[in-house]
């Protein structure tokens, strides 16, 4: 890594948003908010994570995910989808945060004809969160030790009755996997390939 990520970094990485429209049936959106950690000027930058609640018949019950959601008829956009669900989620909105950009669109299943759209969304302070019964409990995880690799490991995960190793980030014994690890890792490959 070349020195820590700051906001002029990021805003010089995501500058080129990924071209095109998704055309698949089911689409969803995504939204990953940086902040500053505390309200000092040096402060390090943070990634907003949720950890979804536990529910009955949710594949992905107790998940560390970012804020995020499928698209609604009254979305005018998968960007007014991001900010939708952000502040369904976590009581934070996103109407005046600056929108840095976008990452290419993922797809949660390598089969799935869901695709979602992630936008990277800077507040200039950590906003507190109110929570929704989806999400039990968020936190904000410095950018600089996601890219460290400090945080990276190998993790036995269960995924509809089988056990999966895969890589995740774990953070306190939370382990983001999945998606939301490959939407940062991606995210993080952009930033730090930008002087």
């Amino acid at each position: 890594m070349r020195g820590p990520i700051d906001l002029e970094r990021l805003r010089s990485a995501l500058a080129q948003a990924p071209a095109g429209e998704l055309l698949q049936p089911r689409r969803a959106a995504v939204a990953l908010v940086l902040a500053p950690m505390t309200a000092s000027v040096s402060s390090p930058l943070g990634v907003l994570l949720l950890r979804r609640s536990e529910r009955e018949g949710d594949p992905w019950s107790g998940h560390m995910a970012l804020p995020g959601g499928h698209a609604q008829p009254e979305d005018a956009d998968l960007l007014h989808t991001a900010r939708r669900e952000t502040l369904e989620e976590v009581g934070i909105d996103l109407s005046a945060a600056e929108l840095l950009g976008r990452l290419d669109d993922v797809s949660p299943m390598r089969s799935s004809d869901l695709l979602v759209r992630p936008f990277v969304f800077w507040l200039p302070a950590p906003q507190s969160a109110m929570l929704s019964p989806e999400v039990a409990e968020v936190l904000w995880v410095p950018l600089d030790a996601l890219a460290s690799d400090a945080l990276r490991s190998m993790r036995d995960v269960e995924v509809r009755g089988s056990t999966l190793r895969v890589p995740a980030y774990v953070i306190d014994e939370r382990v983001v996997w999945g998606m939301t690890f490959h939407l940062l890792e991606r995210f993080l490959a952009q930033v730090l390939a930008f002087p």
